[in-house]
């Protein structure tokens, strides 16, 4: 009986010793910051107490001279008044849609560092409306044109007036059939023979938007290996689905997910040796910050934004992914939806030099329109098992494969077939490092504190000192006519339509806008103002605001919103679409 119970316990402690050296393994392969840690991430940030800057402390947030202050107020009120004269209709509309749009509500109010928040929500109301796009430009409903560089959260590879050109012929190719669901539009056998051949892949399904292509990618590579978990890696994003979107911004733990440090041999021991992994998930936009968020403005609380962007080095880190999961039998899934085409005419796999078992491709490919895109070998891809004819892997969708989209996508995967277009892939690594070279030029000989750092034709600006203020950089970006996203100077798509003249001016105004943000004091700097410095200086208001302790620093009003515009009705007629005499009788009724 105590051999029994000694062999026992021998046998129990081998496991518990291998499950402590896995467990030990894992904890070394996660990102030392709280990126790395989701569950912890979450905890903390329930402890995060809002508070925000009265009136006088807004302008000395880093205890620059009382002359500085007076600078940064005059050119505030400034700007404030520049907005609201600018484009009035714009601003009515604008309001309209944040009252009632829960999107637009959401990312109004994290532009901006959280301290700052409600005074720039009030005093800068953006125009979010806008009627017409013309080349490069974009124009809002009081007929101002701006330079746009959001690239419409990625779609936009081509050129506005290209995709315009998509849909249009797509409405003419698709009227006859019309918004038919469950037969299939005749274009949809060449979509997915183009799709086929760009992803070196056997099978493609459609789905509705990128979230759902990685949902079902997710999927397929759980039901076919038969494990548990996927590999995600520190900072990168793969959708809002909670299955993917660990930390932060999710109301429920992610489970069944490791996050990884990513380029890290730690990582691989990690791949290398568990046996509970069915894939890895690669957002290739990484490689311009691994282990990095994307950049926003709203994180910009010391100015502190860094680029580590090395092609060679990334190319290798995937070729090592790739022969692990080779020999682990791990799927490898390469989510190219945001960066699709921008990359290469075989995007992301072609760029880098490696093929991934399962490609998401979304944005873009669809000319403008919603979609989601999985390729796969033929095996992954299937959804049933011949000898278990009830262990299914089920999806579909209403929408899936809408003859408007695919005829849309067609346009797109035709137009990669053009010589220019190929012709433009050949050199787009020297053509844009050349223009950012250009830019940063400029910066350094008018000795202006940020640079710009680049991924082919994705772009964010750096800030080479430390300051409390450097997202009023993106105001004054609006100011000089440049529209971003809602992350601000954070991220740049530029088109690759985009002409040496337009880039020309594209340079002009950020500089001019640089130039000007520098004489109105918001960069005024000392030997005491560190990026440490404001790190100790914040974490300390927090503390005082979770003791109680500071009773200068208030929460929201639940009543402090602002003013309301008049009723968009009461301004501008919204136009209605014409009825003819047989439609007036179906309304009547």
């Amino acid at each position: 009986m105590q051999a029994a119970l000694f062999v026992g316990g021998g046998i129990a402690a081998l496991f518990a010793a291998r499950w402590a050296r896995a467990r030990l393994l894992l904890s070394r392969a996660k990102h030392p910051s709280l990126r790395g840690h989701a569950r912890m991430a979450r905890r903390i940030s329930k402890w995060i107490p809002y508070y925000e800057y009265d009136d006088e402390e807004f302008f000395a947030a880093d205890d620059a001279p009382e002359s500085v202050q007076q600078q940064r107020r005059a050119s505030f009120e400034r700007l404030a008044d520049q907005f609201a004269r600018k484009a009035p209709k714009t601003l009515a509309y604008s309001g309209a849609v944040e009252d009632g749009l829960a999107d637009v509500e959401f990312v109004n109010r994290y532009r901006v560092p959280f301290q700052f928040r409600e005074k720039v929500r009030k005093s800068f109301r953006l125009g979010l409306v806008v009627q017409a796009t013309r080349g490069r430009h974009i124009q809002d409903l009081d007929g101002n044109w701006s330079l746009d560089v959001t690239g419409a959260y990625g779609v936009n590879v081509f050129g506005y007036d290209f995709y315009k050109g998509c849909i249009e012929r797509a409405c003419r190719r698709a009227e006859a059939l019309g918004p038919v669901l469950g037969p299939y539009h005749p274009v949809v056998i060449d979509n997915v023979e183009r799709l086929k051949r760009i992803s070196h892949k056997e099978q493609v399904s459609f789905h509705m938007s990128g979230t759902e292509a990685v949902m079902q990618a997710v999927r397929l590579a759980r039901y076919h290996t038969k494990k548990s978990h996927i590999v995600r890696f520190c900072g990168a994003y793969h959708g809002w689905w909670d299955g993917v979107q660990a930390g932060v911004g999710n109301p429920r733990p992610a489970r069944e997910v490791y996050t990884l440090k990513d380029m890290s041999a730690t990582s691989l021991r990690v791949l290398a040796t568990r046996n509970d992994i069915a894939c890895v998930l690669v957002n290739p936009l990484q490689a311009m910050h691994p282990n990095g968020n994307a950049p926003t403005d709203s994180m910009l609380v010391t100015s502190s934004r860094t680029v580590r962007y090395d092609k060679e080095a990334y190319a290798a880190w995937l070729r090592q992914l790739r022969e692990v999961c080779s020999q682990r039998g791990i799927v490898l899934i390469f989510d190219e939806v945001f960066l699709g085409f921008r990359l290469a005419l075989g995007g992301a796999q072609e760029y880098f030099g490696v093929r991934a078992d399962l490609v998401t491709y979304g944005k873009t490919v669809a000319g403008g329109l919603p979609i989601g895109v999985v390729c796969g070998s033929a095996d992954l891809m299937r959804r049933y098992r011949d000898e278990r004819p009830t262990d299914i892997c089920f999806a579909r969708g209403t929408f899936n494969s809408h003859p408007y989209v695919m005829t849309a996508m067609n346009e797109f995967l035709q137009h990669l077939d053009w010589p220019e277009v190929q012709e433009g892939y050949h050199d787009i690594d020297a053509r844009w490092d050349r223009r950012a070279a250009k830019l940063n030029g400029m910066l350094a000989t008018r000795g202006l504190p940020m640079r710009v750092a680049n991924m082919v034709s994705v772009w964010t600006t750096l800030f080479t000192q430390a300051s409390r203020y450097s997202w009023m950089f993106q105001y004054y970006l609006r100011a000089a006519g440049i529209t971003m996203s809602w992350v601000g100077s954070g991220r740049f798509l530029f088109s690759h339509d985009l002409t040496e003249e337009e880039f020309g001016e594209f340079c002009t105004r950020f500089v001019s806008a640089a130039e000007s943000m520098v004489a109105d004091g918001w960069w005024w700097s000392s030997p005491q103002l560190t990026h440490k410095s404001i790190q100790k200086r914040v974490l300390r208001e927090t503390i005082s605001v979770l003791l109680g302790r500071d009773r200068k620093r208030r929460r929201p009003l639940l009543d402090a919103q602002p003013a309301q515009p008049a009723p968009v009705a009461a301004m501008v007629e919204i136009p209605r679409p014409e009825s003819s005499p047989s439609d007036a009788t179906a309304v009547a009724r």
